[in-house]
Parts: structure tokens; sequence; C-alpha cells
């Protein structure tokens, strides 16, 4: 049995064209999904298309295209500084900033297929610099601005990287806290970079002969970006164009890098985030305004605060600082400044917030304008998740009926999969604490024994995706070309079971997780396992954890490398 009842293939790739139909391609797709077999000899997993034949422009589709169809003032984008600073940008405005971008980016000489590596605190230039690649055709990684010197420095040298983004400092806790220091220690060594664009985000304008500079190299956003021209032409890429890489955390080895591409990756982050947060009456959706909380650098916010929600001509908030900064209540202030109505979080922040106020949310904020409520990142236990129901979601309480509240959106994906794999969903008429329930549409997984059979209900097993993915490994193998774009010989993706790690099928991403007793585990829909191919009985479990009573899998890889297992039971 299947947690979701299987989709046959037809109906399946039938369900992925209409969410393409959803955006704006300037070629027609004509195939949804075609593949070509691994070849074991050539060291080349299976290759994998989506939209095969289509061509698009990602950034078109998350700000042109909302202009033209009349809603240009509409805001994109709330940003709150951590120092109190605001700005909202309207869709028209977002347009003419990435075209301005893309303008200074194409003067740097960055172009199709060139790396850029971004080390950003959540600033409004953020998005603009991340979706200025996309709309050139260059791929961009992100990086979190609290990682060191030298985690910046490998994804620069593993990228190949031309242009590195980066500020003077960012703001935390507070403090105005030194960047760029960093940033020249990770570009010091043997490596692409020809320049490094900086954002002046914390020196005085009489001081930035303070800011260390490598004349040359280093330009300033204000001089190379600002000065541009707001009106850029946009080219349409193919499908399968790369659009970013994003490396794993590496807290259990070398961080390995997995590649999303354009069109499978938009259609699934697209659908999906309107299937999560948006209004389920269409006709509300304008009042919707989003917030998912996480740095931009993760693959959360790629899909939910970058892509899906601008695809879908949404009204967010980005804030750049710390919850508690500079008191605990911040998020609920900002809350209820912009009328956030989805607020998508991780159930660490959820139980700082317990431990800030352990007697509730005081009274004095404002928090009516909350519809639903989410989780990502790891495993949420039963109480944050009441916590958040019952207090950022009071106002929909039913008196007497502890069951009653707002949709509570408890999702699970990893970076391999680009989207949301398991959650519920905003209709559902229950809600199970700490329960991702079953997959969402167009997807479907099972749980399987170590032979690849599936389990029956009640015993634990491994996850298994059996529908294809959308992730592929980063770099390729040593001369190999990716869209006629040369992937450097890098280091993140060396096979750990000595073979290359075979690419998964809907972007297309795959990453080399690590192997148990010789078998590889390849980072794919929807964790790091290699689903099974329609040709072959071979399974490569994922490792994932579901505590027993069916809480949600966690996507936190812990220490020692070890088998985790999924218990099949119902949630709902």
């Amino acid at each position: 049995m299947i947690l979701q009842g299987a989709l046959d293939e037809e109906n399946r790739l039938d369900f992925w064209a209409a969410a393409a139909d959803r955006l704006e391609w300037a070629e027609p797709w004509h195939t949804v999904h075609d593949s070509t077999p691994a070849d074991p000899t050539a060291r080349r997993g299976p290759q994998l298309r989506w939209f095969d034949g289509g061509k698009l422009n990602a950034a078109v589709n998350c700000a042109d295209r909302h202009v033209a169809a009349g809603n240009g003032e509409r805001i994109a984008l709330h940003f709150e500084g951590e120092p109190g600073d605001r700005r909202s940008v309207s869709y028209l405005e977002l347009t003419g900033l990435v075209s301005q971008a893309a303008n200074a980016l194409e003067a740097l000489g960055i172009g199709r297929g060139d790396r850029v590596v971004i080390y950003l605190p959540v600033l409004v230039e953020t998005v603009v610099i991340t979706l200025a690649c996309a709309r050139i055709g260059a791929v961009h990684s992100l990086v979190f601005g609290g990682f060191s010197a030298e985690a910046l420095k490998f994804r620069v040298e593993d990228t190949g990287a031309k242009l590195l983004v980066t500020t003077d400092g960012q703001y935390r806790r507070g403090t105005a806290v030194p960047v760029k220091a960093n940033a020249d220690t990770a570009v010091g060594g043997r490596n692409a970079i020809e320049h490094v664009l900086v954002i002046n985000r914390t020196t005085a304008p009489d001081a930035l002969d303070s800011v260390p500079w490598t004349p040359g190299r280093d330009i300033w956003w204000h001089d190379a970006v600002d000065t541009a021209p707001r009106t850029h032409r946009a080219e349409a890429f193919d499908a399968e164009t790369p659009l970013f890489i994003m490396y794993t955390s590496g807290t259990t080895g070398q961080p390995k890098g997995l590649v999303h591409t354009t069109g499978g990756y938009l259609v699934q982050a697209s659908w999906s985030h309107e299937f999560l947060f948006s209004n389920p009456d269409p006709a509300q959706r304008a009042g919707d305004v989003h917030w998912c909380t996480a740095d931009l650098a993760w693959v959360t916010a790629h899909t939910y605060e970058i892509y899906g929600p601008l695809s879908n001509g949404v009204t967010q908030v980005i804030y750049e600082g710390v919850p508690n900064a500079p008191h605990p209540g911040r998020h609920f202030e900002i809350i209820e400044r912009y009328k956030v109505t989805s607020y998508y979080t991780a159930p660490t922040l959820v139980r700082s917030l317990m431990g800030w106020f352990p007697e509730g949310i005081p009274a004095k904020y404002e928090l009516s304008s909350i519809r639903l409520a989410g989780t990502v990142g790891e495993a949420v236990n039963p109480e944050a998740w009441r916590w958040l129901r019952s207090q950022v979601g009071r106002d929909s309480l039913v008196p007497g009926d502890p069951s009653r509240g707002i949709p509570m959106v408890d999702t699970w994906w990893q970076s391999e999969t680009g989207a949301t794999i398991l959650s519920p969903r905003q209709d559902d008429t229950a809600f199970k604490p700490g329960c991702g329930t079953r997959a969402l549409p167009g997807v479907a997984v099972d749980v399987v024994d170590d032979g690849g059979s599936t389990v029956p209900a009640s015993v634990q097993g491994n996850i298994v995706l059996t529908s294809p993915a959308r992730a592929r490994p980063w770099p390729a193998p040593s001369g190999a070309t990716r869209n006629g774009t040369t992937a450097p010989t890098g280091k993140s993706m060396r096979s750990r079971a000595g073979s290359w790690p075979a690419t998964a099928p809907v972007s297309t991403a795959t990453g080399t997780s690590g192997s148990w007793g010789g078998r590889t585990t390849s980072s794919t829909f929807p964790g790091t396992g290699s689903p099974r191919l329609k040709s072959s009985r071979r399974w490569y479990p994922i490792p994932a954890s579901w505590r027993q009573g069916c809480a949600t899998p966690s996507m936190r890889r812990r220490g020692m490398r070890q088998r985790r297992s999924w218990c099949r039971t119902t949630c709902l």
C-alpha cells in the first residue's frame, strides 16, 4: 500500500503539465518528462528532463509578468531591518531593480552559466541579485551570512564562481558585525573570482575608506548597480538550464552540492506554495501576506520566500535580524504591522518563543490576521505544535473545542527535493500534532524494507519516493558539461561508494550523501536516497526519522550516519 493513492504515469504527468501551465513560457514544452537510462560504464546516472523543449525565464515569472498583468503596484516585499529600517517594494519596482542588477552583472562580464556566490543577510538586494542571476542565466549559490570564511571559501572554489556578492557588514543583535574581511579571506586563494560586489549596509558614507578593499577587484553596489539602467531585455532559457546550486551544511562531513534546474523546480515551487499557503478562495488572495522566517540562503527560503511566493505574485515579509532583537516580541510586532496571514517557521524558533513567553504571547500583540501556520526544517514536537497553533493562531480558537484552530502546514522535505513532499492540507478537517500526514499531489511515497518490499501498517521501514524527483549533483564529473555549461572539477560530489552519484528525476537534483554497506545513498526526492527506476528492482533507502506514532520526519543529519526508519501509521 502506497501512502498516497498511486498516480498512474499518465495522470501524474497530466498533473504536472497543468501545474506548468500556471507559469509563463516563452516557448511551449513538448514533453512533460523524459529520461535517458544510466550508463555505469561512463559513471553517469540517468539523464532526466522536465518540460523538454520549453523555454522560460524565472525572473520574468517572478516579477515582469505580474506588472504586465496589471499588478505592478502590489507590494512584493515588506522589508524590515534589524535596526528598524523599513522598505516596501512593489512588483513594478522589483522588476526595475532586478533589471538594473542584471545590466550591472552583464557589465561585469557575467553571463549564462557563470556562477555567482551570494554572501548576504536578508535584504531586498539579496532577492534582487538572486533574481538578476536567474534573469541572465547565471547560476546563483547563496551562502548563509553567519558561515565562516572557510565555509565560504569552499563554496567559492567548488562552484568556480566568477563573482562574489557580499556586504561591508551586517546587523546581529543590535551590533554591526564586519563581513567584508571574511569575504576577502574566502577569495584570497586560487579561484575564478574576478570581482567582489559589495553592498554598504553598516558603514557611514563618510567612512567607506575604512572597509577592507582590493582596487580593481572590489566594486561598490551603489557604483555598479544603482547607476545601471532599470530596463533589461530578458532572454528565455531552456527548462533544464541550471538555476542554483545548494550545498548541504557539512555538519556530518564535507558539504555536498546539488543543482536545481529552472523549469521543473519553478513549476513545483510555484504550485506547492499556492497549494500550501495561499488562501483557498482565489478571490481573497490579494489579502495574503506570507512570511517565511528562514534565512534566504536556505532552500526553505529559495522555494517559499523567493521563487514560490514571487512567482505567484504574493506580498511577503522579509526580516533581516534575529527574533529577539531588541526584544523577544519582535516577530509579533512584525505580524501585527504587516498583517501577516501565513507564518512559516522552524520548530527551534517556536521552542525559543515558548521559553521567552512561558505565560503565552501578551495580549497587546494583535495577531488576528494569522490564517495559518507552518513548520519546516526539523521535527516539531507536539508541545511546540500546540503552542504555535494556540498562541500565534489564538484568534481562531473556538472556546471549549481544543481541536479547532488555524490550519497547521507541518511540512517535510529537503534541499534535494526542492519543495514539500509530505504535509497536511489547509482544508483538512483534523490535524495531528507533529505529523506530516501524506504526500502532496503529483508525488507518491512508500515505506519499504531493505529489500524494497512495502511494509505493513505499524512496521518501520525506509521511505522512498516512487515518482521521479528534480535534482542533480554539482559538479559534473571532470570534463563533463551541463547544458553547454562547463562544470569545474570540484570536491563536493566525490562518491564515497566508488561511483558517481546517479542523477535523480522532477527540476533535476541529486547529491551523494554517503553509503551504507557499500550502497550509495544519493540525495533525491524526497531526501537522501535514490528512488528505484522503473527498470530496476533495487532500492536505495532514504535515511530519515519518523518518530513512533507518526511524528514529523526529521531533516536534520545528526552525528554519525546511521539507518533511520519511518513507521507506517495513519495520521488522520
